[in-house]
């Protein structure tokens, strides 16, 4: 139950901060959350804590629902569920009070390379449900990086300055 009650507080605070931050592009905390959420409960936990509050934000986004896109919805919720299972498989290496230069730059490539994952499955989800060619489909993906790329600094930045002043509370 104590599980169960933690993995609900960090579904409503993801999604929470995130429509805190909607109107601020490429900037979100929904992510950091999630994967704060498998260093403190384990893969299992964070990916369900992903899954969730990455349903209800996306579902209930107020400039425009996911469902709307089940293509789109659909690579979301896969993406943050993915991003809480890591944050579990990473907790013994970045679970930690103190960090060494090693584990922040550790911090720092884990939000760089959940978030690419993140945009590139979310990109990628309309021109490949919509039929189109491989060339199409690249030029699209190719495209959308621009603000992609924004988005995967910004959350390297959250994860470097955010998880270790969280996990100092946390940790044991």
């Amino acid at each position: 139950m104590d599980r169960l009650v933690k993995a609900a507080i960090f579904a409503a605070t993801a999604a929470g901060l995130g429509f805190a931050l909607v109107f601020v592009p490429n900037v979100e905390l929904i992510t950091i959350v999630i994967f704060l959420s498998g260093l403190t409960l384990g893969p299992m936990w964070g990916g369900l804590v992903g899954i969730t509050s990455e349903a209800v934000y996306s579902g209930m986004n107020p400039l425009g629902s996911g469902l709307a896109f089940p293509p789109l919805f659909t690579a979301q919720i896969i993406s943050m569920g993915f991003v809480g299972l890591m944050g579990g498989m990473l907790k013994p290496i970045l679970f930690k009070k103190h960090f060494t230069a090693f584990q922040i730059i550790m911090l720092g490539i884990s939000g760089f390379s959940l978030t690419f994952i993140y945009d590139s499955l979310t990109t990628l989800s309309y021109p490949v449900s919509a039929g189109f060619d491989w060339p199409q489909t690249v030029t699209i993906y190719i495209s959308g990086m621009g603000m992609t790329v924004l988005h995967q600094i910004s959350n390297t930045i959250v994860f470097i300055i955010g998880i270790p002043r969280v996990t100092k509370h946390l940790a044991a």
